[in-house]
């Protein structure tokens, strides 16, 4: 299969309602579907770059085209996101009545929610769209992915495989669908605006447009993933989640962690634990030279040299030449201060870890939510601890969508074995950053319910049962 590319004389328009079009005419091929045959669908679109040659291929592209990440890890979470996803979803009711509640009179019936339109970053450009054209499948719904620039090739690839599998399954291929290239930014906010639904995963500027959009969204927060290491912990542990976190695919993930906050008492230790995982701890000088190399004119500015490189790309970068520097895994800086003064206080998408050290449990937590507010509100954090009262604290007191206790939250967040997180690419971090979504996504998010309501038996509430303890505190 290729890609059509778009006429210079075709206005973003006219692309943009010939791809809907043609996913309307497709999601009328498939409204008759029943759940089995929706299943299969879910099916295919997973099959596309789960299997194993498949998966690598795809990978190779993302890492060659990209210049992110690594192809190992790329294959990896190409396989165990897909299957997680897959796991959660299949045989799960999306057609027809999904439920009825007799005593209730009431039963719900699922119908889609129409054309998808789904921004997806190069960060992720071969498991983000497979991803999220599962969901929309689930739903019986079309899908129309705008790739990133640099992913265009990978999303044609991953694309070309989804049209095989549904032509397998003689299913119409326009089902899953992509904004054809040269890209633009004209075509992607054509397409915001003129879908029924919209998924943004990327950039906070796409993110922004997308909300901006009027359209009804399911756009995602801003990552800036902190993790607290308290008196209690299991350093070892501890150590080796946040590396795991930190250097998955060079940190391509929202979910990696930035930075660390960790208890004064076990900071000396909990150090020596993330050296031991090849963690290398700059000095001053070599903090000076890694944040001007990151941030050349400040926050903001963050330098492609960095983003989703492996380490010694970052040394080099930086002009590390410590021969220990040359050999660490991921680099760490001793956190200044936060805010825009303290670019290193932000998101990184690097392999390079900010370390706090906090008087004591509050105090973490008070580093933790600034940090939060300054860059990455409403996302995620993680708690490193044997302590149930600090796991309770943590929750009531840090305003995320999701913590993960003793666990890599790369891993963690968007869904793992291990967790009952549902599988999933696209985190939301609700009114705290400014999205809809305060979850993960998932497949419900992509259905539409019709609500029947029935007459039942009348039961209506007396003033006593509804007013009593109101009363008996206040009066009347």
């Amino acid at each position: 299969m290729s890609i059509d590319t778009v006429d210079a004389d075709q206005s973003a328009d006219d692309v943009i309602d010939s791809l809907i079009q043609r996913a309307r005419a497709a999601m009328d091929e498939i409204a008759d579907y029943d759940q089995e045959e929706v299943d299969e669908l879910v099916q295919a679109a997973a099959w596309s770059i789960y299997e194993e040659d498949r998966a690598r291929e795809i990978s190779e592209v993302a890492v060659e085209d990209t210049g992110f990440g690594n192809v190992e890890d790329k294959i990896s979470k190409k396989r165990r996101k897909t299957l997680g996803t897959l796991s959660d979803i299949l045989g799960e009711p999306s057609v027809g009545v999904i439920d009825v509640d007799e005593e209730a009179g009431i039963t719900e019936i699922a119908k889609p929610v129409g054309v998808v339109g789904a921004v997806v970053p190069s960060t992720n450009p071969g498991a983000t769209p497979a991803n999220l054209a599962m969901m929309a499948l689930k739903g019986r719904n079309a899908i129309i992915i705008s790739p990133s620039p640099r992913g265009i090739s990978v999303c044609e690839l991953v694309l070309e495989y989804i049209h095989d599998e549904l032509e397998k399954i003689g299913a119409p291929t326009d089902l899953v669908q992509m904004v054809p290239p040269p890209a633009s930014k004209d075509k992607t906010y054509t397409l915001m605006d003129e879908v029924d639904l919209l998924q943004v995963t990327g950039s906070s500027n796409n993110v922004q447009r997308g909300q901006e959009s009027g359209t009804p969204n399911y756009c995602v927060g801003e990552g800036n993933v902190v993790s607290i290491v308290d008196d209690t912990a299991d350093l070892e542990n501890a150590a080796n989640c946040i590396k795991k976190s930190k250097t998955f695919d060079y940190a391509t993930s929202c979910s990696a962690d930035n930075s660390a906050v960790i208890v004064e008492s076990v900071y000396d230790d909990a150090l020596a634990a993330l050296e031991a995982e090849g963690g290398y701890l700059c000095d001053a000088a070599e903090r000076e030279k890694l944040e001007q190399a990151m941030f050349p004119e400040g926050h903001g500015s963050l330098s492609g040299d960095v983003i989703a490189q492996p380490p010694e790309a970052i040394a080099d970068a930086a002009g590390l030449d410590d021969p220990d520097a040359r050999d660490a895994e991921f680099f760490m800086v001793e956190g200044r201060g936060i805010g825009h003064d303290y670019p290193l206080s932000g998101e990184k998408l690097s392999v390079v870890l900010t370390l706090y050290d906090a008087s004591d449990f509050d105090d973490a937590l008070e580093t933790t939510q600034d940090i939060l507010d300054f860059e990455g509100s409403g996302h995620s954090c993680g708690l490193h601890t044997t302590s149930d009262a600090h796991v309770d604290q943590v929750g009531r007191e840090i305003d995320v969508a999701r913590i993960m206790i003793n666990q890599p939250q790369c891993y963690g967040n968007g869904g793992n074995f291990n967790n009952g997180m549902n599988f999933t690419l696209s985190m939301g971090a609700g009114t705290w950053g400014g999205n809809q979504l305060d979850e993960n996504l998932k497949y419900t998010h992509f259905i539409n319910t019709t609500t029947v309501s029935e007459v039942i038996e009348e039961d209506v509430p007396s003033e006593e049962d509804v007013f009593e303890s109101y009363h008996e505190k206040h009066g009347r």
